[in-house]
């Protein structure tokens, strides 16, 4: 849940952008931007969080009045050396804060730190992550909580789709790409398992909504309502011409989440009165219209 401490929108002083290179990090900065907000976008060609004196140079770069959004991350993390570097990276991050503390911060976690169930999952759902990537997340949540007194936002998005997303991952971002170029999709098994999608510029609008307020707590950035891999690459194959074949394959290991994986939002609605998520139809018109546009 999260707690406003400017009862009233204003813009904060400057936003300082960790891993502004990145999808989910450009967009935020693209958002803040638009609303006439200063950013310092910081990409790894600027600060490489890995590299000796990052906490230094990060230190450095912080004013009193920043808020500083922490969206960089080597993700998916995969294994355990990865786990050790975002480890790294938050540690350079904290010690920074230790020496130039800012006036707000917000982190940019995931959906990953829930355990499954098959109950609507909300901000008071038991964190106990099951994959090395949920555990990165929550040992970088449990570090900042430990390290930064100040106000802290923690942001957990789902599955987050876009235009400008450059992986490749499974979904409907893979989804468009191939039917857009006239290649069939494949699925994991029939594609059954239903998961909640966020579009990314939702996500980013939460997040501008989150520094204006200066909200403190935890939220989720989630649509709300579930959709299998199937209706996604249905869809996907119905929006170009030719219609590209959607075919099934077999699973090579079991489905994640026991194939659901569902959430409530009411929570970020209600902090944010007139405030919603774009429905996965919604959002994934909007983005298919642009790639046939030639907005690619």
């Amino acid at each position: 849940m999260l707690e406003h401490l400017n009862s009233t929108p204003r813009k904060p002083a400057r936003v300082v952008v960790l891993g502004a290179g990145g999808f989910i990090a450009g967009a935020i900065v693209r958002s803040l931007s638009s609303q006439g907000i200063p950013v310092l976008p910081l990409g790894r060609l600027e600060l490489d969080l890995l590299k000796s004196g990052a906490d230094k140079q990060l230190a450095k770069a912080l004013e009193p009045d920043d808020t500083l959004v922490f969206a960089s991350a080597k993700a998916p993390c995969k294994n355990l050396e990865m786990l050790r570097e975002n480890a790294l990276m938050a540690e350079a991050v904290c010690a920074a804060l230790k020496e130039n503390r800012v006036a707000h911060l917000v982190y940019i976690s995931s959906d990953a730190v829930y355990k499954d169930s098959p109950q609507a999952l909300n901000e008071n759902s038991c964190a106990e992550p099951a994959s090395y990537h949920g555990a990165m997340h929550l040992v970088r949540e449990v570090a900042l909580r430990q390290e930064f007194a100040g106000p802290l936002a923690i942001v957990r998005p789902t599955l987050v789709y876009g235009l400008e997303d450059s992986h490749n991952g499974y979904g409907p971002n893979r989804f468009r790409r191939l039917a857009a170029s006239g290649k069939e999709i494949v699925l994991f098994g029939e594609g059954e398992e239903r998961r909640d999608h966020v579009d990314v510029e939702d996500l980013a609008a939460l997040v501008c909504l989150i520094a204006t307020y200066k909200s403190k707590g935890i939220v989720n950035a989630v649509s709300g309502e579930v959709v299998s891999f199937r209706q996604l690459a249905e869809f996907a194959a119905s929006e170009f011409t030719p219609r590209v074949a959607v075919k099934g394959s077999p699973r090579k290991g079991p489905m994640p989440h026991n194939g659901y994986r569902p959430f409530d939002n009411r929570a970020a609605l209600a902090a944010f009165p007139g405030f919603r998520f774009k429905s996965w139809r919604e959002g994934l018109s909007l983005i298919h219209r642009l790639t046939r546009s030639g907005a690619m």
